[in-house]
This record gives structure tokens, sequence and C-alpha cells, in this order.
């Protein structure tokens, strides 16, 4: 890839959260001479005018590329040896994006959630990117990064005491603050259309573990109904995201030839409290619709409540003697918009800086940059992953 003019383009960076992106690639990374980056869309003008109001050099180069335009995808593919795309929904503009970066060689990473979608580019164009040496990397963003590295760094850490995984892990989202995302309420509706053109893909969305590559483990707890979680001692409701994270953490756990056990078991969960106000907040959340009032897409929350979000995920290991082990992965901004930006943006200068030894295939975030990721996200992008009593 040494005549790749280009280390990353951002492709949609005229959109709400690329611009966010190309802001913190500008701020972070602007007087880096080390790495070189353009911006890509569709229109010149919108280009231009993100670079005009966040200072962006004029000596990043611009590209105008549409995802219904195949020739210039390919172009843009040819040039960079990182796709970094926040186009969404994937499964409406993603597909000549990782047709052409799987053929070119180049690298790629997304915000995508969208599990129906991901199994067909597995299927599709795994073989060709292993033969290409394209790494193209699915859901860097807060789908499923704090939960992917969550469950990776417990893991490491339950093997380096005890000597084998853990195999079980509760996710329990502890604090969400921010709004959601208008991507991921636009990608659902997406995913929700396409269940009438594919009704085949309901299996996919009910299978945990349909991106293990034909893998099929043991059967999972449940986590679609409020329940008490006695450890804890708090009442837990289901998480949106709980089933494209948990796809994701089964397929990492395939990828790296199952490091957590061919019997792990995962669930995710959402904490609400305890006694009848945790039971009744638990039962609320169960019923709620928590995408209702996401924004539409393109939009996004203001800056002030973008830097005034956090997360904060608790990741329980129950140990085979009875005792668990916690681990916990905090976001300083809201995660939606402000940390998503970031982990996006430091995933794809992981992939082409510090992963040369990967070889070309399709992956989640934990197998393909593990430590090397989380060492940058602590050290860049606000989070925090550490171990608990």
């Amino acid at each position: 890839m040494s005549n790749k003019n280009f280390d990353i383009v951002i492709y949609g960076a005229s959109g709400f959260t690329g611009k966010l992106v190309a802001e913190y690639m500008h701020k972070q990374y602007g007087q880096d001479e080390s790495i070189s980056w353009a911006i890509a869309g569709r229109s010149k003008e919108k280009l231009m005018a993100v670079k005009e109001a966040i200072g962006i050099s004029h000596d990043v180069p611009l590209l105008i590329v549409d995802s219904n335009n195949e020739s210039s995808i390919a172009d843009m593919a040819r040039q960079t040896k990182c796709v970094l795309t926040t186009v969404g929904p994937y499964q409406l503009y993603g597909l000549n994006i990782i047709k052409q970066c799987a053929m070119h060689g180049t690298d790629y990473v997304d915000l995508c959630g969208e599990p129906g979608w991901m199994h067909e580019m597995i299927n599709e164009y795994s073989a060709q990117a292993q033969e290409t040496g394209s790494r193209i990397v699915f859901s860097c963003g807060f789908d499923s990064i704090p939960f992917d590295l969550g469950v990776f760094f417990l893991q490491k850490e339950v093997i380096s005491q005890h000597g084998k995984p853990a195999l079980n892990i509760r996710g329990r989202v502890r604090a969400m603050n921010g709004e959601f995302s208008g991507g991921t309420a636009a990608s659902l509706g997406a995913t929700m259309a396409s269940l009438k053109k594919k009704p085949e893909l309901f299996e996919v969305l009910a299978n945990p573990f349909a991106l293990s590559n034909g893998y099929i483990g043991p059967e999972q707890p449940r986590d679609n109904k409020p329940l008490f979680d006695e450890k804890l001692e708090t009442w837990v409701a289901p998480f949106f995201m709980a089933p494209i994270n948990t796809k994701n953490i089964h397929r990492s756990n395939a990828l790296m030839g199952h490091m957590y056990g061919e019997n792990f078991c995962y669930n995710e969960m959402w904490i609400q409290g305890s006694g009848e106000e945790g039971k009744a907040a638990a039962d609320f959340v169960s019923k709620m619709n928590p995408l209702a009032d996401a924004p539409e897409p393109g939009k996004g929350p203001s800056r002030e409540s973008i830097e005034n979000g956090n997360y904060d995920v608790l990741f329980c290991a129950d140990l085979d003697d009875g005792s668990v082990m916690h681990a916990s992965v905090k976001g300083d901004l809201d995660p939606g918009y402000g940390s998503t930006s970031k982990m996006i943006a430091e995933s794809a200068i992981c992939l082409i800086k510090e992963c040369s030894n990967l070889d070309g295939g399709i992956y989640t975030p934990a197998p393909s940059m593990g430590e090397n990721l989380i060492a940058r996200l602590e050290a860049n992008a606000g989070l925090e992953f550490n171990l608990e009593n």
C-alpha cells in the first residue's frame, strides 16, 4: 500500500458525525505530519464549508465521492490506506464501499450496527479481503467498542489471574447520558424494512452467533425482559444495543480461536436500581422506545449536550469458585456522537499504524486491534478501562 496518497479518508465528512470526526482529526492530528488524511463526500460546497467552519488546513484535500457512483468510490479506495465511513444506514450506502475496499486491499472502518447486512458482507467479501489484505472492521463506535473491548479487557485479566477464561460475563450499563444517534434510528428502520424483502434475516437477528462464522455455542442467558440481578442486587432492563453488541462479542471470541471458551455466555442489560422503584423503572424501560426521540440522520445534539454526556459500563465475570471479577469502561462524552467520533478516528489510525501484522479479513475491534486500541482510547479519546473490586 506504499503507493497510496493518504493514510485515511473520512467519507461523509459533511454529515453531523462525519464533521465531528474531521474536527477531532484536525485538533488531535492536524499538526502530525506522519498522518495524511482527506475528507470526502458528495458535495464540494459542503466539504468546503466543513473545512472553513473547523479551520482545517487547505493542505487537507477533499474528494468528491458518491456512494451510488462506484467509479468515484473505486478512485477513493485506490488513493487511501483506510476508508473511514460514517455514511449510514450501511445497508443502503455501504455495499459499494465494502466491495471496492476488498477489491483494492484498502482498510475500512465504520459505525455499523446492522447485523443482517454485516452477515451478508462477511459471507460475500471475507475471502476477497483475505486475498487482497484489506482489513475491514465493523462497529467502531459506541456500538460496539466499549462492550467488545470491555469483555476482552476483563477476560485478559481473568486468564492472567486464574489461568482460564470466565465462561459467563454479564455486561451492565450503569450510566448513559446523551442523545441517541439519528443514524442508529435510521439503521433500525432500514433493517425492519429489509425484513419484508428478506424474511430469512429474522433468523440472523435472533441468533447471538449469527456473525460467528457458522459456530453455534450454548444457549445464552435471556436479556429481553426485566430481571433481578442477584449478584449485583439490582433490577436490570433490556438494553437496546445488546442484539448487536452480543453478536460482535461472540464473533470476536470465534475470531480469536475461542479465547473466551467454546461455551462462553454473555448477556447485556441496563441497571435500573433496587427495590420497587428499580423494578418499576426496569418495567418502564422494557416497554419504551429509546430511539423515539432520536434526531434525523445528519442532525444531532448541541455542543453542550455532547460535552456533558458520559457513560459507564460494568462487566462482571462469574468464576468457577463463585467469586466475581469486575471491570468497567467509562467515557467522558456523549456516547452516540462525541465519544463515537473519537473512537472511530482512533480505530482508523490504530489499524494503519499499529496493526501491520494483521492479515486481511473482516473483523470486530477486539481481535483486530485489541490492546493497541485500548491504549489509544485511554491516551487520546477519554475512555477508561479499569478493574474494580
